[in-house]
């Protein structure tokens, strides 16, 4: 069970759970779905505004503004640079592109009689966007990736081969006893456990460490939506979400000896890993909006948890080179999995955070005449609730449920290494006939509870819009701007290394459909 503690985190996060960091939770949680080119250039502010298919994922609501129906798609550009700042060092990786298809789908909207109107919805989106480029190296004359390694041994208190053989003790501690990369040893008449890059360390050496990760992936929503409107002031909605997720990580990570040293039992190692996620879930979004007149809306929304059932796969290697010590070694994952009769795959459960959406807009230039400007600025506020994610085991195929004490200490884990967030959604319109034009932006404040981890994620947008006889075409230009903290490794006794991490993206959307 154990071995999910590698599965779960950035490579060589500490064995302990007490420093543990799950990621899968804040992953699958600090999302930021790509709407239509119309949601996207008012900065995503659609709790209150209503009118546009992006409802389904913020405030379902929304739809019941619809008494015509209409068909749109999305399909967007993105490009991500990334870099990043480790032990005074800075570095840029390699850009990435990708494709990707915003909110899409079909809205059936209909008047009843005039003080009535229901829509129904089917959508898709992508949730989030997972494909990056990380790479940052420094030199360290302080810790070592292996003392992680070391720690988890160290605390497991079995016998080399006994752990070698346990599917309990993570892939880069076995194959690190395995390939010699750490061992035991009697100092002053105790035995314990060494890791020999920390000979370079304690000789006043350093050691060139570098961490690169390649992601790919995300997570595409299916959404269906109803939602109804009385006498043009009440708007009521709700929305079932399916989410899928595939998410994939290519990672290296290699620590050198600069000393120069020969002698000094260590040269260098490298641990690479294939890891993914796959699986899917379920959630549910309903909201109201209020319309006391024709220039004021007002938006109130909750998103319960999804429920996620995921499989995670992981393949490794460690190349390890021990100089005198032990001769050039290499072992693999599958390698250990023989030793131990296990496989590499994993299930588990997830439930993500709550989110509560409060939204206000306003409407101007209301009159119907040809031409007159009309236009409305919205805003919306949201809390999502990051410490209740939770990780459990699912049940068995009788229905029983295996022992949660290990998640138990987790979900502790999650509650005191994060922190609720807020996130806050400006943006406007200005319509001239059948042309609109369009700013917006966006902020997401720190979901991490230390102060030490500066982390936010932000955006700022414009659009224009074309509307002419039910046929519409919106084209928006997004800029984002994400900081972040990454960890080659954690360690239990020392204090922890990490990454300042800057991404920025631009991301071309465009919208075309058809009412009727």
């Amino acid at each position: 069970m154990m071995r999910r503690l590698l599965l779960l985190c950035p490579l060589f996060f500490s064995f302990t759970l007490k420093a543990q960091l799950p990621d899968d939770a804040l992953r699958l949680s600090y999302t930021n779905p790509y709407g239509t080119a119309r949601e996207q250039a008012i900065g995503g502010a659609m709790g209150s505004l209503g009118g546009d298919i992006s409802s389904n994922f913020v405030n379902p609501a929304g739809l019941g503004f619809y008494k015509t129906s209409e068909f749109l798609l999305s399909p967007a550009f993105a490009t991500w640079n990334t870099k990043a700042s480790y032990l005074s060092n800075k570095g840029t990786a390699p850009g990435v592109q990708n494709f990707i298809l915003g909110t899409s789908g079909l809205v059936i909207g209909k008047s009843t009689d005039p003080d009535k109107s229901t829509a129904f919805s089917v959508a898709i989106t992508r949730t989030a966007d997972f494909h990056g480029h990380t790479r940052y190296s420094g030199n360290n004359n302080y810790s070592s990736g292996a003392e992680a390694y070391a720690e988890e041994y160290a605390n497991s208190g079995l016998s080399i081969n006994d752990a070698l053989a346990s599917p309990g003790i993570s892939y880069g501690t076995r194959m690190a006893l395995y390939t010699y990369l750490i061992d035991t040893a009697t100092i002053g008449g105790t035995m314990q456990v060494i890791a020999q890059p920390q000979k370079v360390l304690a000789a006043g050496g350093q050691l060139y460490q570098l961490n690169d990760i390649k992601t790919t992936g995300g997570i595409t929503e299916l959404a269906l939506g109803f939602a109804s409107g009385t006498r043009d002031k009440w708007y009521l909605g709700g929305s079932i979400g399916i989410p899928i997720v595939n998410y994939h990580r290519d990672q290296q990570y290699t620590e050198s000896d600069l000393s120069g040293n020969p002698n000094n039992d260590f040269n260098t190692y490298t641990y690479t890993e294939s890891y993914s996620t796959k699986g899917a879930g379920v959630n549910l979004r309903v909201g109201a909006i209020f319309r006391p007149d024709a220039a004021w809306r007002i938006g109130l929304a909750v998103h319960t948890p999804t429920l996620y059932t995921l499989t995670e796969t992981l393949d490794a290697k460690l190349v390890s080179d021990a100089e005198n010590y032990h001769h050039l070694d290499s072992v693999t994952s599958s390698t250990l999995d023989q030793i131990s009769n296990s496989g590499n795959s994993l299930k588990y459960d997830l439930s993500s955070p709550w989110h509560f959406i409060a939204s206000g807009s306003y409407v101007f230039g209301t009159g119907e005449e040809a031409g007159t400007r009309q236009g409305f600025i919205t805003g919306d506020i949201e809390y999502v609730t990051n410490k209740s994610s939770r990780f459990s085991v699912p049940s068995d195929e009788n229905g029983n449920y295996t022992d949660n004490g290990y998640y138990d200490a987790l979900n502790t884990t999650v509650k005191n290494y994060y922190k609720n967030n807020f996130n806050f959604r400006l943006g406007g319109e200005l319509k001239f006939d059948i042309l609109a034009v369009r700013v917006g932006g966006s902020y997401s404040l720190s979901p991490y509870a230390s102060s030490d981890l500066k982390a936010s994620r932000a955006t700022a947008s414009a659009g224009v819009g074309y509307r002419n006889r039910g046929i519409f075409v919106d084209l928006t230009y997004v800029e984002s701007f994400v900081k972040d903290a990454s960890f080659p490794y954690r360690l239990g006794d020392k204090n922890n290394i990490f990454a300042a991490v800057n991404q920025h993206a631009g991301t071309l959307i465009l919208t075309a459909g058809i009412k009727f």
